[in-house]
């Protein structure tokens, strides 16, 4: 007997167009409405671990992200001063069946949506549809949607669901959590750039220096410049800025380098040039690290809540983007497990709460980069013999434990 359920996403990001084709898969009709009038491939670089992958591979979507991603090789954690701290192989080379990818978000969202187009027609996915108010009843969900440039009212739609896929400033949280405010501004600012230059280390790996009040990580994102031996690295400089107010989480604003910069004038490893990688950026963008507590429930009857209209987080870990897949891909179980609709959201959230919870809470507490911060406190002006600092057990249990809290534990993830 066909499905003849129906579902419609607000949002059509990298959560939104994932859950899009899940469902779809497992035969949800679909329809995507996305505020922006046009999606465009914005951003920077983010990581998707091998977790995500997995469901991605599920979807049959690995051939596209070999074109479109970098597959991560190593993991390595540095002082200020470019010493080692921890490395780790990552993916494939650490004996995961998937590989890490490092990608630039524009290129995945612009992937993910061209694969909905495909599955689930042209017509699926709405942009110029934000969402001004909805009301649900015993069967179904109906949503208005406008125009937000003109105001103009452009359509109405009826569903047997409703998913909130429409980020850290979701509307349909703010309906359910009124009182909730502003993201919590965790008093750091990450300026973030791409730059083409020579590879450094592996050519794939991803590096991060420094400690709680000011870090620099870099990772190359794109295979063609990988082909020629150059490396496009997508970059994040971060410092602790006090408790100024920001309440916006804002992808597109670019900022003087002379905000930040001069802070890391003395950071040259020898392998890697800080200094020269922002110097040689030419766009720079200001994005505050901000969050939001967890809240108690996700699912409301026919409304559930998906990605970082969930469960913002801090980007520690290599998490965000993942963790939404992640979402996705239980939502999708929980459709074809669960017999009626709203048992099968309930379960979806019952799933997934608790464990994005605790990635929300351990990233309050920097999740694996904490070993940057240990070593900071106990050698402040630089290592002479590691081992004297931090032993190898602490590191590699710091390690193991975040990947199990994060679900990314390789003999887990390989079983199943």
């Amino acid at each position: 007997m066909a499905d003849t359920r129906t579902t419609l996403i607000v949002g059509g990001g990298i959560g939104g167009l994932v859950t899009a084709l899940k469902l779809h898969r497992v035969g949800v009709s679909v329809r995507v409405c996305e505020s922006v009038e046009s999606i465009k491939a914005l951003g920077v670089g983010i990581n998707l671990l091998p977790h995500a992958v997995k469901v991605l591979t599920e979807l049959g979507l690995d051939e596209e992200l070999k074109k479109e991603g970098l597959p991560t090789a190593e993991l390595m954690f540095v002082n200020k001063f470019g010493q080692k701290i921890w490395r780790e192989d990552r993916g494939l080379n650490a004996g995961y069946k998937w590989p890490q990818y490092s990608i630039h978000r524009g290129r995945l969202q612009m992937l993910l949506l061209n694969a909905v187009k495909r599955r689930l027609g042209e017509d699926a996915v709405h942009t110029g549809h934000h969402l001004t108010s909805f009301q649900t009843s015993d069967d179904k969900v109906t949503a208005h949607f406008e125009n937000k440039k003109t105001g103009e009212h452009v359509g109405t739609y009826s569903a047997d669901t409703m998913i909130a896929a429409d980020g850290i400033h979701s509307a349909i949280r703010k309906f359910y959590y009124p009182d909730e405010g502003d993201p919590k501004f965790s008093g750091r600012i990450l300026w973030r750039g791409i730059t083409e230059s020579t590879p450094f280390m592996t050519g794939k790996s991803m590096i991060m220096a420094g400690h709680q009040d000011q870090k620099f990580v870099a990772y190359p994102v794109c295979p063609e410049a990988d082909e020629k031996g150059r490396s496009l690295v997508n970059w994040i400089a971060e410092l602790t800025v006090g408790e100024e107010h920001i309440s916006q989480a804002d992808w597109n604003r670019r900022i003087d380098k002379e905000k930040f910069a001069p802070h890391f004038a003395d950071w040259d490893f020898g392998w890697l040039d800080v200094p020269q990688l922002i110097e040689e950026t030419e766009a720079v963008y200001e994005f505050p690290m901000v969050d939001r507590d967890p809240v108690p429930r996700w699912t409301f009857g026919r409304v559930t809540l998906l990605g970082d209209a969930a469960h913002p987080m801090y980007p520690i870990g290599s998490n965000g983007a993942s963790q939404a897949i992640l979402d996705a891909d239980a939502l999708g179980k929980a459709m074809v497990e669960e017999p009626g609709t709203e048992a099968a959201l309930k379960a979806y959230e019952e799933g997934r709460l608790e464990p994005t919870s605790n990635i929300v809470h351990t990233n309050r507490q920097n999740g694996p980069e904490v070993v940057m911060q240990i070593v900071e406190e106990r050698a402040p002006e630089g290592l002479d013999q590691l081992e004297d600092v931090i032993t190898y057990e602490e590191l590699e249990g710091i390690a193991n434990k975040y990947k199990k809290l994060a679900g990314f534990d390789r003999e887990t993830l390989n079983s199943k």
